[in-house]
Parts: C-alpha cells; sequence; structure tokens
C-alpha cells in the first residue's frame, strides 16, 4: 500500500452493501411504488443507488422478515420477457401507512449517506 491507494479508494470507493435493517426498508420503497420480484430489487438497486449492493442472502432475509409480518405477500406471476414465473412481492394493505414510514426512513438514509 501507499499514499496513492489510500487517494484511489476515496475516489473510487466500493459499494456499500446493506445490511437488513436497510434492507427492509429499501424493499418497501420499491413496494409502495409497484410490486417487484428479487433480482429486479438488486438490479434497481445498483441502477438507481450505484454506491450500494444487496446480496441474495440479505434480500431474501428481509422479505422473508416482512412476509412473517404480514407486511407483503408474494404470488407467482409469468413476467413479460422473463422465462420462468417470477415471485412478486407487494404490499398488504393493511401495511400502507408502516410501509410508507419505513420507505421514508429509506429515502432520509440515502440522502444523508449518497453511497
Amino acid at each position: 500500500m501507499n499514499l496513492e491507494h489510500i487517494y484511489e479508494f476515496f475516489r473510487h470507493r466500493p459499494p456499500t452493501y446493506l445490511g437488513q435493517e436497510l434492507a427492509v426498508c429499501y424493499v418497501l420503497s420499491v413496494l409502495v411504488e409497484k410490486e417487484s420480484y428479487g433480482t429486479e430489487l438488486i438490479a434497481l438497486l445498483e441502477t438507481q443507488h450505484p454506491g450500494y449492493r444487496l446480496s441474495d442472502t440479505v434480500l431474501y432475509s428481509a422479505i422473508k422478515f416482512l412476509e412473517d409480518e404480514k407486511a407483503i405477500a408474494g404470488y407467482w406471476k409469468k413476467v413479460q420477457g422473463r422465462g420462468r414465473p417470477r415471485r412478486m412481492y407487494q404490499i398488504n394493505p393493511q401495511w400502507q401507512t408502516q410501509s410508507q414510514d419505513l420507505a421514508r426512513l429509506w429515502r432520509e438514509y440515502i440522502t444523508t449517506n449518497p453511497g
């Protein structure tokens, strides 16, 4: 390592991986707007917030948490342009207010920590 390596690190910071708490809020922020499926959630994060990443493990752990809490429901749907049916997720109606509040926490976080 030398000083140039340190400067290079800050010029091209590696992406930050979301923990489960942020992943839950991120997933809800997407689902408040539209239904989605796992790989799309990961791709949207990388496109909309290139400084952040989400592992499959953390994503599906967050989704399981939200399903256990009855915040979201999943169902199978054939997505146009995709081979096999996808497991789509949507917010349960009784969770709309709570979901919007948690989505707001995600938006505030990325505003203060742009990645």
